[in-house]
């Protein structure tokens, strides 16, 4: 592991925020850290409101969208409210729809299968809606790239309203609006959101025709936060918003089919984390190894009887997915093994029956493995489908650019994405995707890096540090949990291996300095007993959290990683 320390901002900038707000140096120092500079800037980062939510009229065809809705409620037309399969699609879908349902009795959804249609705008949809006499679909977290689709649906008499965060091509489509921040043509001030954060931002604009704020529509946030969660999009800005009220929405009041998911695993404060690890995973499995109409009926349902059911059927589907993931896992540690390319920069593989729906999970397993550009492919219908997972600061969906002569369609983000090809392309696209990274990437990023936020004592960790800090949620992209670094430790002669096959590791670290002494945990780190072993100094990087024990809480060192003091 690279520990990098970052740089220290400008120490009269630290100093003067420690003035304004009456906090400790490390606290001044991790805020200007996120860009937070004023009394007023930190104001809006510890106390989040709604009423800081930006107009949704001023995003690109806000307008036009609002006014097709209207319209199609007025003449009693049937509205297809259309979405992905994955988080952010059903979580899009289930908050459009359940918004709609409450101004319009004709509105239905539609999922598209992820094994006969693929992801995004089908054509296979579009016939549902013209065999169905729809003349309206909203389109949620997929359509900016569907230019063919979208005519052909036009053609048909069938309007499309795209709500979308993805990377444009260079034509929008033809559609009645295209709501998309990444627009070159879009001034909204936030860039960042997710795709159910556009539809929240449609919800928004058409409450507002009504005389309703966002604080009329908090009862839709627990959906939002999810989809921020799962698409680990940026913690920032509009999002941090959303987020922080939304985890809100889920400890106190959620919809009942997050509570049915909640109740599976006694859960009681969640933090945007356990919505990654818990809640997310067993909306995807609905998507993965059945269809994503599965979890977009639990999204909806109001009932709690119901909700329960159909979230123990979803919580099924995410233990196979679980079994799945891991055989996979292991086919394509072996293929790589005996494929004998390690010296690779980039990891690609493929095998024709390796199940569709788990391929990124496998992908971003690969990536933790090996840390370097990852694509797992299998068969899709007669084509080669890929999930495609990064590094760190690598940016895949511009090295997937620069070899689209070998890709039939490809989408998605800088460190994720999907793409198809022809199989006789495959290994022509192989070859131009390593040449492609190994001319583009610093290689450094192919070692896995810490980024540290600064260095600490152990003195400095005291509850009111900790109370601050705890402030500082919910994290994610662009406002990581804080991470720090403390230099000549020792263990208290405590140190031991834990768990049931000892490999993670448990210390008390103390500094001869001082005479305060903290627990520290290490998961996955029983290899570095030896490090501490014998009294000997060490340096250790880590987040700070909560223990309890038999009612007794204490702070805690959530270990990153631990090296000898005199090591570089």
């Amino acid at each position: 592991m690279r520990w990098t320390l970052k740089p220290k901002p400008q120490s009269e900038k630290v100093e003067a925020l420690q003035k304004a707000l009456q906090i400790d140096h490390t606290i001044a120092t991790l805020l200007l850290q996120r860009g937070i500079e004023t009394y007023d800037e930190a104001k809006t980062f510890f106390r989040p409101r709604l009423t800081d939510l930006h107009d949704p009229f001023l995003m690109k065809d806000m307008d036009k969208a609002v006014a097709r809705i209207e319209k199609a409620i007025t003449n009693k037309e049937n509205i297809l409210v259309y979405g992905d399969y994955d988080v952010d699609g059903t979580t899009s879908v289930a908050l459009m729809s359940s918004y709609l349902k409450t101004k319009h009795g004709l509105v239905y959804t539609y999922i598209p299968n992820r094994y006969d249609e693929g992801y995004g705008i089908s054509y296979k949809g579009i016939n549902f809606a013209l065999e169905n006499e729809f003349t309206l679909i909203i389109a949620l977290d997929c359509g900016i790239k569907s230019v063919e689709k979208v005519e052909h649906a036009k053609k048909l008499g069938i309007d499309f309203i795209i709500c979308d965060h993805h990377r444009p091509a260079d034509k929008i489509p033809d559609a009645a609006a295209v709501l998309d921040p990444k627009r070159e043509d879009c001034e909204y001030p936030y860039k960042e959101l997710c795709g159910c954060g556009v539809g929240f931002k449609l919800v928004q604009a058409l409450a507002s025709k009504d005389g309703k704020t966002a604080e009329d529509l908090t009862e839709y946030l627990d959906l939002v936060a999810t989809a921020i969660g799962a698409d680990i999009v940026p913690i920032d800005g509009e999002n941090r918003v959303l987020a922080y009220y939304g985890l809100m929405v889920i400890n106190t009041n959620p919809r009942s089919g997050i509570q049915a998911i909640l109740d599976q695993v006694e859960k009681t404060e969640l933090t945007i984390t356990d919505v990654v690890f818990i809640v997310a995973p067993r909306i995807n499995a609905a998507g993965r190894m059945k269809h994503g109409n599965y979890a977009v009926t639990l999204l909806t349902e109001e009932e709690p009887d119901m909700a329960q059911k159909y979230a123990a059927e979803i919580n099924d589907y995410n233990l196979d997915r679980r079994e799945t993931d891991k055989q996979i896992t292991e086919a394509a540690l072996q293929q790589i093994e005996e494929q004998k390319e390690q010296n690779r920069l980039t990891t690609v593989v493929y095998d024709e029956t390796w199940h569709k729906g788990v391929i990124g999970i496998v992908a971003s397993r690969l990536t933790e493995t090996y840390y370097r550009p990852t694509l797992v492919f299998t068969k899709s219908g007669n084509k080669l489908a890929a999930s495609a997972r990064s590094v760190r600061d690598f940016d895949i969906y511009n090295a997937l650019e620069n070899c689209k002569e070998h890709i039939e369609q490809f989408g998605g983000h800088k460190y994720a994405a999907g793409l198809t090809l022809e199989e006789e392309n495959y290994e022509a696209f192989k070859q131009a995707f390593e040449d492609e990274v190994s001319k583009t990437i610093d290689r450094n990023l192919l070692t896995p890096e810490i980024k540290i936020d600064a260095k600490v004592d152990l003195k400095d960790i005291t509850p009111k540090f900790y109370r601050i800090l705890k402030q500082f949620a919910p994290y994610g992209p662009s406002n990581m949990t804080p991470v720090f670094m403390t230099e000549n430790l020792i263990d208290t002669g405590y140190g031991k291996c834990v768990g049931a096959d000892k490999t993670h590791l448990r210390l008390t670290a103390t500094q001869p300095e001082s005479s305060s002494r903290m627990v520290g945990i290490g998961f996955s780190m029983g290899d570095k007993f030896d490090i501490i072993s014998n009294g000997k100094p060490f340096k250790a990087v880590y987040s700070i959290d909560e223990n309890e024990w038999r009612g007794n809480v204490s702070l805690q060192l959530k270990l990153r990683d631990i090296k000898d003091q005199d090591s570089q």
